[in-house]
């Protein structure tokens, strides 16, 4: 009965894993003053009818902080991923010098950077409910196991178990919240 539980807990463990892995994706696309490639990781470019990942049609560098250069693969793609730049709606403005787009990336206002941070606040309880979910899923299995037969004791320290995990995890995201606000709010 015992391998049940080690079983229920470690896949509790690696859905926390996965959502704290989808929380550090999520805060690098929240931008923090300089200029970087995961700026523009939700942005997609119609190239032939189909929605398709900048990075699959253009060669994205950062020459310096404040700078972002798209080589697209295909000429013609020029006016496309500046059109698609612009629809993303993430605050900049494109510029096709004919062979390339550039990107100059705007400092951040002090009010730009409170909209940031809530929305990395947001993030993180995103990630705190997931979190949260995961436990239940566990319990809720632990308890199919108790009425299965599994003894009350070994149920309880594994129920206990899953909370050590909770508590672990939510502190972890408590504590990457703060760095990327500290990011953020840095001039």
């Amino acid at each position: 009965m015992t391998e049940e539980i080690d079983f229920i807990l470690e896949s509790t463990e690696e859905s926390m894993n996965g959502t704290i892995a989808h929380l550090e994706k999520e805060f690098l696309n929240i931008r923090a003053g300089k200029a970087s490639p995961a700026m523009l990781g939700g942005v997609f470019v119609d190239y032939y009818g189909s929605a398709t990942p900048l990075s699959q049609v253009s060669k994205i560098s950062v020459p310096d902080a404040r700078t972002i250069t798209l080589q697209p693969f295909e000429k013609n793609m020029l006016q496309a991923i500046e059109k698609a730049i612009m629809i993303a709606n993430i605050g900049f403005n494109p510029m096709n010098n004919g062979d390339m787009v550039i990107i100059s990336v705007p400092p951040l206002t002090e009010e730009r950077r409170r909209d940031l941070a809530k929305q990395a606040k947001s993030e993180a309880e995103d990630a705190k409910i997931g979190i949260r979910n995961s436990r239940k899923d566990a319990n809720t299995d632990i308890k199919k196991l108790e009425k299965e037969g599994t003894s009350e004791d070994v149920c309880k320290s594994a129920e206990e178990e899953v909370q050590n995990l909770t508590n672990a995890f939510i502190k972890k995201i408590d504590e990457l919240l703060v760095l990327k606000e500290a990011e953020i709010m840095k001039v």
